[in-house]
């Protein structure tokens, strides 16, 4: 007969998710905590970046170097940076006690107070399909992240996970530079809002892999290497985001940086850093399912959002 203690022990090395580590449920409300920064910082910075185009008259072919300068000058812009800081405080404090495919999703609920303070400064109220877009958009989050809280695991990233990570990414800045280059003068935000989208899921996932690192003791060569791999990707994203806000509404960019940056980042942690190594073929068929469903709302939000015109740019707000 087998002792009951040996049973319940056994039982519980079987558990994964919250039932292993209670700790994760931590990371959520910093995630949201950072959603919250996020929207507000998303707010302010567009409307500086709208400003600084004002008062320029140059408003095609992205930021010019001049523009991105008188960025630092704008209040509203350094208000909105802030606001972003303190978003990635709380994102970075969610990843350390979390794991990636849990805790990035979360920003979803950005989409939900960016759209609604968007709607306030432009007047333009949400449509009943937009609405529709945004709810498949948080909709699918949600499934995700309800699944994940039960199946995601962390293990020790390898050197060999990680030169996978430096060298996609790598791949990816040059296809969205060399990309970039020949569509700048015509590109609308759904470009850029893709390319920041990506790029910014390899940053999440950069920090997660530096921290975990830096908890186990392991900072060398290659961690730091890490480390100059993420402030690079920050800097290559921040300019498409800027550029985005530029072409197209905030709420739109948050929309898609909410939905392609999370699910890069969890495509990496299910592939690479197995996360959901231990987790059943129902459940991975549900990630899919989920992650399609958020897809498809940001696709039908570019389509009907009501500050977006006809040719696909913003169209001018009311004033009053």
């Amino acid at each position: 007969m087998i002792p009951l203690d040996v049973s319940l022990t056994d039982g519980i090395d079987d558990l994964v998710g919250i039932f292993r580590d209670p700790r994760i449920l931590l990371g959520i409300p910093l995630a949201l905590f950072g959603a919250v920064f996020m929207s507000f910082g998303a707010q302010y910075q567009h409307r500086g970046v709208q400003k600084v185009e004002r008062l320029s008259g140059k408003t095609t072919g992205g930021l010019s170097r001049k523009q991105l300068t008188s960025l630092l000058t704008r209040p509203s812009w350094v208000a909105g940076t802030v606001m972003l800081a303190l978003a990635i405080v709380c994102q970075l404090g969610a990843l350390s006690v979390a794991p990636l495919i849990l805790v990035q999703p979360l920003g979803a609920i950005a989409l939900v107070i960016t759209t609604v303070l968007n709607a306030r400064v432009s007047h333009h109220k949400p449509t009943r399909q937009s609405l529709i877009a945004i709810a498949l958009c948080v909709g699918g989050i949600f499934i995700f992240v309800t699944i994940a809280a039960f199946f995601a695991t962390e293990h020790v990233v390898t050197e060999r996970e990680l030169l996978i990570i430096l060298g996609i990414l790598a791949v990816v800045v040059v296809v969205f530079g060399a990309f970039w280059m020949l569509v700048r003068r015509r590109a609308q935000a759904l470009f850029y809002i893709m390319a920041a989208g990506v790029i910014y899921g390899f940053v999440a996932t950069l920090a997660k892999v530096i921290i975990s690192r830096i908890q186990a003791g392991n900072f060398e060569w290659l961690t730091l290497l890490c480390v100059v791999a993420l402030v690079a990707a920050v800097a290559v994203g921040a300019y498409f985001v800027q550029t985005a806000y530029s072409v197209g509404p905030p709420d739109l960019v948050i929309a898609g940086l909410t939905v392609i940056d999370p699910i890069v980042a969890v495509l990496i942690g299910l592939l690479v850093l197995g996360e959901a190594s231990t987790a059943p073929a129902w459940a991975l068929i549900g990630f899919v399912i989920a992650g399609a469903i958020a897809t498809w709302g940001v696709i039908q939000l570019t389509k009907h959002h009501p500050q977006i015109a006809g040719d696909g740019k913003p169209a001018k707000p009311r004033v009053r």
